[in-house]
């Protein structure tokens, strides 16, 4: 059931990049995240209702506490770097290069959560990380060799970093305690950092001029990802951190899918070689599962 439910955090992490790729066009990234990041918070709580897990907050530890909170700011700091690179960079290499963070978290995970590492595991992890380096590989042209053009890898690399600690410290933050409740408080967490760093850069003005169509799409891409973050924990409770991450970042191909059909980004034969060999790696890894 958590392999079932690892796919369908997938599909909604793949959605999720579209929708907000759509809603920052000419809204500022830092904002778009802070008003998502609502929609998010509400989707978590309305689920913890339903679940009736409402009433055991004051049981969690002090410990669980420590690390749901660090989930947290590892979570803000993530989504901050991936929106920013979403508006400064091509939606099919910025979502690789975040994906990657699959490496980094199977690598934490044998360290912190004793998980097996295989031969299989670290042959995929290659895969992936060849994969990445392939669709991420830059064309010969002006624009990409601009200093703009070139910072979306850093903040693409920035969230890959961030989403891997935020599965580490997220499993150990959610271990006995109800999945729906942990990622209400850990994106309670979230919101307060998202806004934060709004206020801190003084664009808080900027969300009454959020455009309606744009208002909508960072609106859905909210639901989007609060869908996924249902499945990923709940997943990630009950399954292994090392094969959760890496079938959750199989939403590359929703992605790809998507940007194909609503911004008419192609791959090329080298990039869609490096696609095979990220699906190929990731699938490797739910064998023996």
């Amino acid at each position: 059931m958590w392999v079932m439910l690892a796919f369908a955090s997938a599909f909604f992490a793949g959605v999720t990049s579209i929708l907000a790729k759509c809603g920052i066009k000419e809204t500022d990234s830092n904002v778009a995240t802070a008003v998502r990041t609502v929609v998010v918070l509400v989707f978590s709580w309305v689920m913890v209702l339903l679940a009736g897990s409402f009433g055991t907050i004051g049981t969690v530890s002090a410990r669980t506490w420590i690390f749901l909170v660090l989930s947290g700011l590892a979570t803000g700091a993530s989504w901050l770097c991936y929106f920013k690179a979403l508006q400064t960079g091509d939606i099919n290499k910025v979502v690789p290069v975040d994906k990657s963070s699959t490496v980094l978290t199977v690598l934490l995970a044998f360290l912190f959560l004793n998980e097996e590492l295989t031969g299989l595991k670290a042959a995929a992890i290659v895969l992936i990380g060849l994969g990445t380096y392939l669709m991420i590989q830059k064309k010969k042209t002006a624009a990409l060799d601009s200093a703009k053009g070139g910072a979306w890898l850093l903040y693409a690399c920035g969230s890959a970093l961030f989403a891997s600690l935020t599965a580490i410290l997220g499993k150990i933050g959610i271990e006995g305690l109800e999945s729906n409740l942990g990622t209400a408080i850990r994106t309670s967490v979230v919101l307060v950092m998202a806004w934060v760093v709004v206020f801190a850069t003084g664009k808080q003005g900027a969300v009454r001029r959020i455009p309606p169509k744009e208002l909508l799409f960072i609106c859905l891409s909210g639901l989007a990802t609060g869908a996924s973050w249902i499945c990923y924990y709940r997943a990630l409770q009950d399954g292994l951190a090392s094969v959760v991450v890496p079938v959750d970042k199989l939403s590359i191909l929703v992605t790809i899918l998507f940007s194909y059909v609503v911004f008419h980004e192609k791959l090329s034969k080298r990039a869609a070689a490096g696609l095979c060999m990220i699906v190929a790696g990731t699938l490797a890894m739910l064998v023996k599962v």
